[in-house]
């Protein structure tokens, strides 16, 4: 039985600025001034785990893409969010829910972020939300306690609250990530600058806010050790906040999404399953649901053979051409559908999570 095209297409994984991997500092000169204020460490015993949820968790979010689900923070009110880069890895689509008992979705983009800090920056068209402040991991101590908030089981689930210690400052882990093609080991990925708690991370909970008693984000919950009990670990707060600062000013710039798969049209298995009657040409092996490609009426098998007047002969044209343009913009799409030539009208959409 020969194997589906489909079903042997890579994985992309999200093209986001990698770094050489986050530095801890404490970078108070670039804070912009838009971003909420640290809150004053109360004394021992002065504020209850109760009291630093009601305070942080309406600034705590559901992410959801087509290919899991997280969990992210507001940072600032106009609507930065921040989650880990794995939580949105090969997604096609990407929403952000609110903890509301009945819950407002926003589309979301990513606007930034360090893929090998697993750190993304998203962006959603909101005003006044409600925000979590970020404080400085600088200032942790061992055995301090800690609070962490997300979703465990999705949003369905409602949040769900762990508390803890810090258990360390100093460790340096590397996990298995089979999504993560671009990190320094293929399939495995290295997390330094981390936080060690024994508050429980549990599936979901990537992405979520670990506070201080006083409600400030000190680490981003990132990774659960299934071996150990009780073990998890968040990025420092002080590593992250030039990505996070950095992406919410100069955020990247918008890019055309069409919402297809492609591979170069001479491909033999490709040949052999669609026999499509032309050997030059962006061959479309995936159409997203509901993307600005299928609204247009693109189907797998077709072969992309001229784009808004570009002549296309492989996949690598096709990509050129889509990110030449701009989201918005309506092009006419020519292409070979079982040895005859189809126009179809595209409005190209806006990209939620650039893929390489």
């Amino acid at each position: 039985m020969k194997r589906p095209l489909v079903a042997m297409i890579a994985a992309a994984t999200l093209a986001l600025g990698a770094c050489s991997g986050l530095t801890a500092r404490t970078p108070d000169d670039a804070k912009p001034l838009s971003f909420p204020s640290s809150s004053t460490t109360p004394a021992p015993g002065g504020t209850t785990i109760e009291q630093v949820v009601e305070k942080v968790l309406p600034a705590v979010v559901n992410v959801v893409t087509d290919a899991g689900e997280g969990t992210g923070f507001v940072v600032r009110e106009d609507g930065i969010v921040v989650t880990n880069a794995h939580v949105i890895e090969n997604a096609t689509s990407v929403s952000v829910l609110t903890s509301e008992d009945e819950p407002t979705e926003y589309d979301a983009r990513v606007i930034g972020g360090d893929i090998d800090a697993d750190l993304a920056v998203l962006d959603i068209d909101a005003e006044d939300l409600p925000t979590v402040p970020l404080g400085s991991s600088e200032d942790l101590r061992l055995g301090q306690e800690v609070v962490a908030i997300g979703y465990a089981l999705g949003l369905q689930g409602g949040p769900s609250v762990t508390s803890g210690i810090v258990s360390s400052l100093t460790r340096r882990i590397t996990v298995p990530d089979p999504g993560c093609t671009t990190c320094e080991q293929p399939g495995r990925r290295t997390y330094g600058e981390i936080i060690q708690t024994d508050a429980a991370i549990n599936p979901g909970n990537s992405g979520r806010p670990l506070v201080d008693l006083a409600g400030n984000v000190v680490g981003i919950n990132t990774a659960g050790n299934s071996s150990a009990e009780n073990v998890g670990f968040a990025i420092q707060i002080d590593a992250a906040k030039p990505v996070i600062f950095q992406s919410a000013e100069s955020p990247d710039a918008p890019v055309a999404f069409m919402g297809i798969s492609s591979m170069d049209a001479d491909t033999p298995q490709f040949q052999f399953e669609f026999d499509p009657g032309v050997d030059a040409g962006a061959a479309i092996v995936q159409v997203v649901a509901g993307g600005p490609a299928a609204q247009a009426g693109v189907q797998v098998g077709d072969v992309v053979v001229n784009f808004d007047g570009d002549e296309i002969g492989n996949s690598v044209d096709l990509g050129a051409a889509i990110r030449a343009r701009s989201p918005g913009d309506t092009v006419e799409v020519e292409v070979v559908r079982a040895g005859t030539r189809v126009t179809l009208s595209v409005t190209l959409g806006t990209n939620p999570s650039p893929l390489g």
